[in-house]
């Protein structure tokens, strides 16, 4: 019912165009401000960097509440002419159902952990698709060699933000790396320093910190908080702890929030859950650290048992031991069905941290 033409409402690159509200999963949601600019500008990178093209069928089954879904995905199918499936709500079945009439898929790790528990997700129901992204969250090597071999294909990883949408990305052709959210994005910095603001070198850990033409102005009705986020330079502190390889592709540890320090020695969690998730029986876990009258904190883990799976504590523990310092061994074990997460599918560390203190 509506008219077909219409009058295009002339706004500045630096306009207001959307506030987004960030996962909260480490505290308070904040609302990051983002311009007309900042979506033109990524919308435009990305519609070259993954090559999008004139009949390319996006299947979409993201909520929209967030860059993902809401820019990431329809600004890609809309610069570029293409048609959408679109999808209330992600069901493994649906998207299966739908893959043989698409050519682009973008999820979130759980989605895709979903689809490989159906057999009926193989190389056939792939095999008009050219495009599988991943983000919002990280991506399991495990799960990144499991969707090859099922499917044949190689799941682009990338990483973004609420404030900045995209920052990095696998190379659409090139080699995409596991565990990895790969290179900067053209035009787009991004370094990793230390606490003196230093750059940290090859496989060095530290701050993860952005800038470019796709990072927003601030936050809603926060100044001292933006101010507070943004270095006397001009970069964003993301608040993610990352380390780049030899070859330039972005690795991230974890958020700076979730760093666990004990006994005055740095724990960064990813690093003990990706020990944990090779162990026999563990699907996935999340590291955190809880209050300790010594320590200050102590490490705490909970575990994700596979299907039918019994896990032994003392044993994992012992598996443990032998690979990591002992100040990084995990003093508590829960067992859980599964770990709290949110809508995009990342584990909510703050009410894990709260179960595992008060367990």
């Amino acid at each position: 019912s509506q008219p077909s033409r219409f009058a295009t409402v002339k706004r500045r690159p630096q306009d207001l165009a959307a506030i987004l509200y960030t996962s909260g999963t480490t505290g308070r949601s904040k609302g990051a401000m983002l311009s007309h600019g900042n979506l033109a500008s990524n919308a435009a990178t990305l519609h070259h960097y993954w090559r999008w093209r004139r009949g390319d069928v996006l299947l979409h089954a993201l909520p929209i509440f967030h860059v993902h879904g809401l820019f990431v995905a329809a600004h890609g199918a809309l610069l570029s002419g293409s048609k959408t499936i679109w999808l209330p709500r992600f069901d493994p079945a649906a998207v299966i159902d739908a893959l043989p009439q698409a050519t682009v898929f973008m999820g979130v790790p759980t989605m895709y952990v979903r689809l490989l528990d159906d057999e009926r997700f193989d190389r056939r129901s792939c095999a008009g698709m050219r495009l599988f992204i991943s983000g919002s969250a990280p991506l399991l090597p495990e799960t990144f060699r499991q969707f090859e071999e099922r499917t044949g294909q190689r799941i682009l990883e990338r990483y973004g933000m609420s404030e900045t949408i995209m920052l990095t990305s696998n190379p659409y052709d090139g080699n995409r790396v596991a565990g990895t959210v790969g290179l900067p994005l053209p035009g787009v910095g991004v370094r990793v320093v230390d606490d003196l603001g230093l750059a940290c070198g090859p496989d060095e850990v530290g701050g993860v910190q952005v800038r470019g033409p796709n990072v927003f102005s601030g936050y809603w009705r926060m100044p001292e908080k933006t101010r507070e986020e943004f270095t006397d330079d001009g970069w964003f502190r993301t608040g993610d702890v990352g380390r780049f390889d030899a070859n330039g592709y972005l690795s991230i540890v974890g958020r700076s929030k979730d760093l666990i320090i004990t006994g005055g020695y740095n724990v960064y969690p990813k690093e003990i859950e990706s020990l944990l998730d090779e162990l026999p029986g563990v699907r996935e876990s999340a590291v955190v650290g809880i209050p300790d009258r010594d320590f200050g904190e102590s490490v705490a883990a909970a575990v994700v048992p596979r299907d039918g799976a019994r896990i032994d504590v003392t044993a994992l523990v012992a598996a443990v031991k032998g690979r990591i310092a002992g100040f990084k061994v995990p003093r508590k074990v829960l067992v859980v069905d599964e770990l709290p997460r949110n809508q995009m599918g990342k584990v909510q560390k703050n009410l894990l941290r709260e179960r595992l203190a008060a367990d």
